[in-house]
């Protein structure tokens, strides 16, 4: 029994043998005395160590003095560095280390004390990892230094991009600064170019020069109209266009709009007529007028005599639709996104009115700012209808509004309303009262504060109207109303004739209960908003 035992020791230690020796590791076995018992090929491979250090009984001190005296363990003497790792290695329990031989592979070294004494040590070749990792941190050191040098580019480039966007920028408040100047100027002497031929007009009526006087109006209107466009658009690209939202009645705006341009319907025969019921919405006030200002204005314009321009409003759900509805030429649904190009007619609406093209552009980019849809249903030969919708705020049920016939209203009446113009353009003043003065108002006129206290205009003369000028040289327009209204001890009814046309002014005028008429003045527009705020007619 004894005999197969040992057989099957010496067969096992056999296999255990063909197995270390097919290790891809080196494997060395040294005893508590440290000689070597066993050691494989790959040991005295990776090592190249000559066959007599891998015999058995090979004491560990001969082969740590041989690499040392070979550069293995590095500079310095052979026989202290072979003792320092002697000693290292058997005092540590465990140790790990990799060297560059002097043949130039790295070899990663494993040491551990064996059970009852000895040492096993084990190495491998592992040069190809070592050079894949030094490859690998050399990339990565690459892609470190292209990202510190991509960096430093998006860096050098946003600091010219941030020159370059302070440069538009102060060009844009510079160019908005221009614009303001610019329309102020040039929109002063159309002012009074618009009056004076107003008043020639009215004052020529049912003779041949009316007509000249007419045909020059409607081209000072075309210039008007094209150069407000034209600013506006201007400030909008600009960025100078601020939305300030408020809450208010949507049937009171269109009622403004509807004065507004009900004596432009009646010039053409058009019955323009406002209904619907009063409803709060939540929009700008300002830039809400102007887009509807734009659509009665085009829907006007483009339709024939005799026909209907309706404009309403009408809750959807949480939503008020406002509007706009006309008996016009109509337009082809395959067209409805070309209206709203810039310089872009249809070629049925060119043969009807002049223009640009520029109306619907500038609707377009306002609803974009206040984020309100716009719907348009149009149907070639009768009419189209713009509609507009608009949050709406909670309130109790709203009350309908009475219809208001334009037609049966009487003709203001503006005989004997005595009417103080005060401008510091003295053309502007000559033709506002020469126009006043034809509707039968006692007029009388000022190009300061001054000349009304220097002049003693107001003593035994009290204004039942002002019509001031917003820059003035010593004091605002609104500044100089405040101001009459303690002299004429009351109530003092005025308007703001002013060329400015920035929300700042006009929400500064509502806020002091003043209506605003925007320069050059429409003589139709000045008339229906005397008559309404003075309450004549």
């Amino acid at each position: 029994m004894s005999e197969v035992s040992h057989s099957d020791t010496v067969r096992q230690d056999a296999y255990l043998r063909v197995a270390v020796d097919h290790l891809p590791y080196g494997i060395a076995l040294f005893g508590a005395d440290l000689r070597l018992v066993v050691a494989n090929p790959t040991y005295a491979q990776v090592l190249a160590l000559p066959e007599t250090l891998v015999r058995e009984g090979t004491s560990l001190d001969e082969i740590l003095l041989f690499v040392a005296r070979r550069g293995d363990l590095g500079p310095g003497t052979p026989e202290i560095l072979a003792d320092q790792r002697r000693r290292l290695i058997t005092t540590q329990p465990t140790t790990l280390t990799q060297r560059l031989s002097v043949l130039g592979h790295y070899i990663e070294i494993h040491t551990s004390q064996a059970p009852g004494g000895g040492l096993v040590i084990s190495l491998a070749d592992v040069t190809d990892r070592a050079k894949a990792e030094t490859a690998l941190e050399q990339i990565n050191h690459t892609l470190e230094q292209r990202v510190d040098d991509r960096t430093r580019a998006l860096t050098l480039l946003n600091a010219e991009l941030e020159k370059a966007r302070a440069k538009a920028d102060a060009a844009n408040h510079e160019k908005t600064r221009f614009l303001a100047a610019a329309s102020h100027d040039l929109l002063q002497p159309l002012n009074a170019a618009r009056l004076y031929t107003s008043t020639l007009f009215e004052r020529t009526r049912g003779t041949p020069m009316a007509d000249l006087a007419a045909s020059i109006d409607a081209s000072l209107n075309a210039v008007e109209d094209i150069m407000s466009t034209l600013l506006d658009i201007s400030r909008m690209d600009s960025g100078a266009l601020k939305v300030t939202r408020s809450n208010f009645n949507s049937l009171d705006l269109l009622k403004k709009v509807e004065i507004e341009f009900q004596p432009l319907a009646e010039e053409k025969n058009i019955d323009l007529r406002v209904v619907g019921a009063s409803f709060l919405v939540r929009s700008d006030r300002m830039l809400l007028a102007r887009v509807i200002q734009n659509l009665v204005s085009n829907a006007i314009k483009y339709t024939k005599p005799g026909g209907r321009v309706l404009v309403g409003c009408r809750k959807r759900g949480e939503t008020v639709r406002i509007d706009v509805i006309d008996t016009g030429i109509g337009i082809d649904s395959h067209q409805h996104q070309l209206i709203f190009t810039e310089f872009s007619r249809l070629e049925q609406g060119a043969r009807i009115a002049q223009g640009l093209g520029l109306g619907l552009s500038i609707v377009q980019r306002i609803l974009a700012a206040l984020d309100h849809p716009l719907n348009i249903e149009s149907i070639v030969g009768k009419g189209s209808r713009f509609s507009v919708t608009v949050p709406r705020i909670a309130q109790s049920e709203p009350v309908a509004a009475v219809q208001d016939n334009p037609a049966a209203r009487p003709e203001s009446r503006l005989a004997g309303l005595q009417v103080l113009c005060v401008d510091n353009e003295r053309s502007i003043l000559d033709a506002m009262s020469g126009l006043l003065e034809n509707w039968g108002c006692d007029v009388r006129v000022a190009t300061s504060l001054k000349d009304i206290s220097q002049a003693n205009m107001l003593e035994g003369w009290v204004p039942d109207l002002v019509l001031m000028d917003y820059h003035l040289e010593q004091s605002s327009g609104l500044d100089a109303i405040e101001w009459l209204k303690q002299v004429a001890g009351g109530q003092l009814p005025a308007i703001l004739v002013t060329a400015d046309r920035t929300n700042a002014v006009r929400q500064l005028a509502e806020a002091r209960g003043t209506a605003v008429l925007n320069k050059p003045v429409k003589p139709a527009a000045l008339r229906a908003l005397i008559t309404q705020v003075t309450r004549r007619g």
